[in-house]
C-alpha cells in the first residue's frame, strides 16, 4: 500500500481549509503547516489526519477539525512566551501547535489519549479533571478550551490572569459557537464570534435550574 503524502495533505489543508476561512494569524498558519498532524491520530486513521471533519479517538472523544483549531488559536492571539492552559489536550496536537508558536503550555486531559511515543517540547501534561484545570500553575495569560462545552466553570475563570484571554466553543441546543473573552479584574464574559463545527468535551454540563 502506498503511504499517503502527508506533506502535500498538510499543504492542502492550509490552502483549502485555513486560508479560505477566518484563520488570519500568519503565525497560526505557519505552525499548522509545520506540525505533523498525522502523528497525533491513531495509526489506523492517519489517512484521515487532514480532513475537515472530527477524527474519532478512544473513550468517546474526537479530535477537532483543523479549522476549529485554527480559529481557536487565531482568536486567542497567541504571543511567544504566553503561559497557556489548554483544556482538552486529547492527543496533544493543539498543544504541539501552541508550543511551536513559542507558548509555554499546561495541557490538561483526563483521558489517556496521548500516543505513548509522543514527547512535546514546551508542554507540561497535567492529567486530571478538565473542569478543574490546573490551578497550581495559575495565573495563565491564555486559556483555550479545545472543544465545545455548555458552561465555563468559575474554577477556570479564576485561573485566568487579569487581562488574560480565553477562547472556547460554546454548545447551545445543538449549535456550537466559537467564543472569546478577556478578564478584567473580577469581570469576565464570552462573546460569540461564529457558528463552527467543534467536538464536545465531557463534564461541562450547564447547571440545572429549578422551575417552580
Amino acid at each position: 500500500m502506498t503511504k499517503p503524502n502527508f506533506a502535500s495533505m498538510r499543504a492542502a489543508m492550509v490552502e483549502s481549509q485555513l486560508r479560505t476561512s477566518d484563520v488570519s494569524d500568519a503565525r497560526v498558519i505557519a505552525a499548522m503547516a509545520l506540525v505533523p498532524r498525522e502523528t497525533f491520530v491513531p495509526a489506523d486513521r492517519q489517512a484521515m489526519a487532514y480532513i475537515d471533519r472530527p477524527i474519532p479517538l478512544a473513550n468517546g472523544r474526537s479530535l477537532n477539525p483543523p479549522l476549529a483549531t485554527g480559529r481557536l488559536l487565531t482568536e486567542a492571539a497567541i504571543k511567544a512566551g504566553d503561559k497557556v492552559l489548554l483544556i482538552g489536550a486529547a492527543t496533544g496536537y493543539t498543544a504541539a501547535v501552541l508550543a511551536s508558536m513559542g507558548a509555554n503550555v499546561m495541557a490538561v486531559d483526563g483521558a489517556d489519549l496521548l500516543p505513548d511515543d509522543q514527547t512535546l517540547s514546551g508542554v507540561t501534561l497535567a492529567p486530571g479533571s478538565l473542569v478543574a484545570g490546573s490551578p497550581a500553575g495559575a495565573p495563565y495569560d491564555v486559556i483555550i478550551v479545545d472543544g465545545a462545552v455548555e458552561d465555563i466553570p468559575d474554577a477556570l475563570v479564576e485561573q485566568l490572569a487579569d487581562g488574560g484571554r480565553m477562547t472556547a466553543g460554546l454548545a447551545d441546543r445543538g449549535v456550537t459557537r466559537l467564543a472569546t473573552g478577556r478578564k478584567s479584574g473580577n469581570a469576565f464574559g464570552l462573546t460569540n464570534i461564529a457558528d463552527i463545527e467543534m467536538v464536545s468535551l465531557p463534564g461541562f454540563a450547564r447547571p440545572k435550574t429549578f422551575v417552580f
